[in-house]
């Protein structure tokens, strides 16, 4: 008489699977790559016919799944680095998100692959292929194979993200607590070359809290640049609430009112923070005096859009061309 069929702990039947492969199948949520049931001793037409008998689905030509119904979002992870190979990792914002940055979800998985590895395209999921050592990027945690949070967060900001994006999920990283500037910093060096390496290091400063200097730097050189004169710096107000507070940059208008530009750090991504700087902002304005803000990385990489702006509120300088 022949022995029933054992069942696995995903509901799909398993003839002659080994415990091994139970547990290992197991651990990736169900999924399974062709290779590993290969080198478990089942064949593809062992595979086929419970994929046949409605037990297990082919998801892709390289992996199964022993569920049949929709894939929750940690299977489909799995099946994208599984499909790709051995040589693969989640990477990107993926990566991102299963180390904890909130707010960069995207709907599409994101896998880093081996350069030589060759394997078919699947909707929902990209594949970004380099030649960078995988040992170095590699999470050593147990589990599904994932990028370090810092190489990830950086070679999405250096290669996949538009110019503010890429400086505002750095910021991110760092703000959520997940990493440190600093360290941020050691991997711009340890993934040499990295595209915009340098603008990425002085976001860094600005998130670490050397915004300051650096934006009074940045404020002398659109001056400089756009023939704005230069302002005066850290002036003693108190405002409505009878706090004192030093204003960044103020400059006195002809008609006898004062604009005051405020700086804020790379980018400000808690509500509390925020909330703060709105209320500082209102609180030093008058009728005599106007309070407008930008931030330290609109200073260095859209200073021309600053200047534009306050030239329009009344200072003098040569407005610049194409200045949206």
């Amino acid at each position: 008489m022949d022995e029933p069929a054992r069942e696995s702990a995903d509901g799909g039947s398993l003839d002659a699977v080994n415990e091994e492969l139970e547990e290992l199948i197991a651990g990736q949520e169900g999924m399974v790559a062709r290779r590993q049931l290969n080198a478990h001793g089942v064949d593809w037409d062992s595979a086929r016919n419970q994929v046949a008998a409605g037990r297990w689905a082919e998801r892709t030509p390289r992996v199964i799944s022993t569920t049949t119904g929709p894939l929750s979002w940690d299977q489909w992870l799995w099946l994208a680095v599984l499909h790709a190979g051995p040589r693969s990792m989640l990477g990107s914002l993926t990566a991102a998100g299963r180390h904890g940055l909130k707010g960069w979800e995207r709907p599409h998985v994101s896998v880093i692959v081996d350069d030589e590895l060759s394997f078919e395209e699947v909707e929902g999921i990209d594949f970004f292929r380099s030649r960078r050592p995988f040992s170095l990027l590699r999470d050593p945690r147990p589990g599904i194979p994932i990028c370090r949070l810092e190489p990830a967060v950086l070679l999405f900001a250096g290669y996949e993200a538009a110019n503010r994006p890429a400086h505002a999920v750095i910021a991110a990283a760092v703000q959520q607590r997940l990493t440190t500037a600093e360290r941020m910093v050691e991997w711009v060096d340890k993934l040499r070359p990295l595209r915009r390496a340098k603008p990425f290091k002085a976001t860094l400063a600005d998130v670490a809290g050397g915004a300051q200097s650096g934006a009074e730097l940045a404020v002398s050189s659109m001056c400089r640049k756009f023939a704005i004169p230069l302002p005066h710096r850290q002036r003693v107000r108190t405002d409505r609430g009878g706090k004192r507070r030093w204003t960044d940059c103020e400059w006195d208008l002809p008609d006898g009112t004062t604009l005051v530009l405020e700086v804020d750090g790379s980018f400000h991504t808690e509500v509390r923070q925020w909330g703060d700087d709105m209320k500082r902002a209102r609180r030093l304005t008058t009728r005599r005096r106007l309070v407008v803000r930008c931030s330290a990385y609109e200073l260095r990489h859209e200073a021309a859009e600053v200047a534009a702006d306050l030239i329009a509120l009344g200072l003098t300088g040569r407005v610049p061309e194409n200045a949206a």
